[in-house]
């Protein structure tokens, strides 16, 4: 039996993989001639810098090497990112935090800082591995074109040039003789298709290697970020111990204390007007019921029950069953997780939600949490709504952040305008 609606293609499969290739190719090919490119505006940015620092005694030499390093870290930034597309993992800033003001401080900052150092050295490294990499790539690309057409190109140019196209030592006296190297064209164009994603890689390490941050530079960060780190649960803990204080206050304690004078007031009437002491007695037992409320609302708001003894996934469907939107939970937890990390998700993802909630205007919410292989929590907070969420406005995803931040978790946002907002937090943990 045979299919006669379809035709088979010998080698029809694998032409979608060569018109892949040749099109990465391509986009390499472009990124070439914008690397050479900033190879070239490395090499005078570093002779700038060169001439400029002998004047920083003089006092004009300050301003001119502030925008020498200025334009120097972002030439560098741009190669960063470059690099961590290529190698497909991120390659950090490394640079010290500069004091906000005074230039001198400011300047003496950048230049003791180590990598203000390397990005000079990478700007003299990177004006010759950029030919060598970049350079060399457009070159066996630019020789196999001019190879392919070389009988055209000696046709049309003048007799004095392009005559000895392999050196003085062989020299073409007609158009015919041009035919013999028109086979070097694509030799060169499968050296350039072999070789262009060898040299960007290359290039890449090198970025890398002399702008990456060093094994000093990232603990040195990390200092940084515990230190923040702990200040900020220093202080949200001592927010948390005010606002609990302040519901104690203001709550439950004010209805206790109206329930001692009721009572206080029933004990003297009880002889004289037993309705009275009714009513008194009614009024403390709605008393009594309303501060029972309240603080179970404070309990709950510092642990909730749910989350003790159902665990993360039950309190989360428990979360999502009082919402009014229509909320999907997806969990994927084999076991229990240890019990500050099952809070800390647990008021994360809550607070996440409630953002959606109020702010969003979502039509559907989707919470999905599930721990990875490597012991991973990463927990995704998506909603429909109107999308326009960042770190950067109000305080809620801040406060999540820092929370997060207290477990060395990370919280990530993407949430174009328009919708929808996806709020992605990971922690690092194990199942107990």
């Amino acid at each position: 039996m045979t299919d006669s609606g379809r035709t088979r293609v010998p080698g029809g499969a694998s032409s979608p993989r060569v018109h892949s290739a040749l099109t990465s190719r391509l986009n390499l090919l472009g990124w070439s001639a914008l690397l050479l490119a900033g190879s070239l505006a490395g090499a005078a940015l570093a002779t700038f810098w060169i001439t400029s620092t002998p004047f920083i005694a003089l006092g004009a030499g300050i301003p001119l090497t502030l925008l020498a390093t200025a334009l120097a870290r972002w030439l560098a930034d741009l190669h960063r990112q470059w690099a961590s597309r290529r190698l497909g993992e991120p390659v950090g800033r490394p640079y010290l935090p500069a004091p906000e003001a005074g230039s001198l401080a400011r300047l003496w900052t950048i230049l003791r800082d180590p990598a203000t150092w390397r990005d000079w050295a990478w700007l003299v490294v990177n004006a010759v591995t950029g030919w060598l990499t970049s350079g060399l790539s457009l070159l066996l690309f630019a020789g196999g074109f001019f190879y392919l057409l070389y009988p055209l190109v000696y046709a049309l140019t003048p007799p004095q040039v392009f005559r000895t196209p392999l050196g003085g030592a062989f020299r073409l006296h007609d158009v015919a003789q041009t035919f013999a190297l028109v086979p070097l064209g694509p030799v060169l164009f499968l050296l350039w298709f072999a070789t262009a994603p060898r040299l960007a890689d290359l290039n890449a390490r090198v970025i890398r290697l002399l702008l990456g941050p060093t094994e000093q530079a990232r603990l040195r960060a990390r200092v940084r970020e515990l230190a923040t780190s702990r200040a900020e649960t220093v202080d949200s803990q001592a927010g948390e111990l005010r606002r609990i204080e302040r519901d104690l206050h203001d709550g439950a304690q004010a209805r206790l204390a109206s329930l001692g004078m009721s009572l206080g007031l029933a004990e003297q009437l009880l002889t004289d007007d037993p309705a009275a002491v009714r009513h008194l007695l009614a009024e403390a037992r709605d008393s009594t019921s309303s501060a029972l409320a309240e603080l179970r609302d404070l309990v709950r708001g510092i642990h909730p029950p749910v989350l003790a003894d159902r665990g993360l996934d039950g309190a989360l469907q428990a979360l999502a069953l009082v919402n009014l939107i229509p909320t999907t939970v997806v969990t994927h937890l084999p076991e229990r997780l240890p019990a500050p990390v099952e809070s800390a998700a647990y008021f994360a993802v809550s607070e996440a939600f409630s953002n959606a909630i109020k702010h969003a205007g979502a039509r559907h919410i989707r919470i999905t949490v599930e721990l990875g292989p490597a012991g991973g929590l990463t927990m995704k907070v998506t909603d429909d709504g109107r999308g326009g969420a960042s770190l950067d406005h109000g305080t809620g995803l801040r406060g999540i952040a820092r929370r997060l931040l207290a477990f060395d978790g990370t919280l990530a946002v993407d949430s174009p305008p328009g919708g929808p907002t996806e709020i992605r937090m990971w922690l690092p943990c194990a199942s107990s």
